[in-house]
């Protein structure tokens, strides 16, 4: 039995034609009829490391039967020169977030996996406090249970006040060991009502999307630890990038 929060993950990788460049995570998110992958924004292009990919590949499960049994799903990046994602853009500038619409009918038809949806977004009336304990599903630098092609969960804790935009961001801090790779991953926590249909079996709240470590630039790098904190990207930006 494979736990349906682990089946919302897809590991991915960006290419330039053939050659492959980065590991990233991503997940799917479901709105109507409409089916995206979400991940960083700075996964698909970044001009100051200048990393630019011109499609990404993300793992599926073909066989419900048999979990080891996966294919890679190419999805380009542009279409006649221009780029086929969408971003988020806020009164403090760029977020760090991007979905990409799939066709549903270029998935195998026995394609396993679960898609959060606007119903799996925290709401008003959620009480989340800080510290309360999350997950980030993801593949921190590509690692991977390799033959069933799973992704792992680290352990996390909110660390500001969730609600309030960080510093004037879009972004809540999470305390959480993390590396590369696990960019675009959904940071989520159990849903306060696990009976609660609207969930279609996946009792999770998706709080957010990870994007990177945050660091103090005056930090010792010889005597100071680094703070082991993260910005996730509030994934009430789904709404605004799924819209029609």
């Amino acid at each position: 039995m494979i736990e349906s929060l682990l089946l919302t993950a897809a590991r991915l990788v960006t290419f330039n034609q053939q050659q492959a460049l980065t590991n990233a995570s991503g997940f799917f998110f479901a709105r109507d009829e409409r089916l995206f992958v979400v991940t960083s924004r700075h996964v698909l292009i970044d001009e100051p490391s200048k990393h630019f990919p011109d499609r990404i590949e993300i793992e599926l499960h073909t066989d419900a039967q048999n979990i080891a049994v996966s294919t890679g799903f190419s999805i380009p990046l542009y279409r006649d020169g221009k780029s086929i994602w969408r971003q988020g853009l806020d009164t403090a500038g760029e977020i760090d977030v991007a979905v990409i619409e799939i066709e549903r009918d270029a998935l195998p038809a026995t394609a396993l996996y679960h898609a959060y949806t606007p119903e799996h977004l925290s709401t008003a009336d959620d009480h989340i406090e800080v510290g309360t304990s999350l997950l980030v599903v993801g593949f921190p630098l590509g690692f991977h249970d390799t033959l069933h092609h799973m992704p792992v969960v680290r352990q996390a804790a909110i660390a500001s006040s969730f609600g309030l935009r960080f510093q004037g961001e879009g972004y809540f801090l999470t305390d959480a060991r993390t590396h590369r790779g696990s960019s675009g991953a959904p940071v989520v926590m159990r849903a306060p009502n696990e009976d609660d249909g609207t969930q279609d079996g996946l009792p999770w709240t998706l709080l957010g999307v990870h994007s990177s470590r945050l660091d103090v630039g005056t930090r010792d790098l010889k005597l100071d630890e680094a703070l082991g904190l993260n910005c996730a990207w509030y994934a009430d930006i789904l709404l605004t990038l799924t819209e029609s």
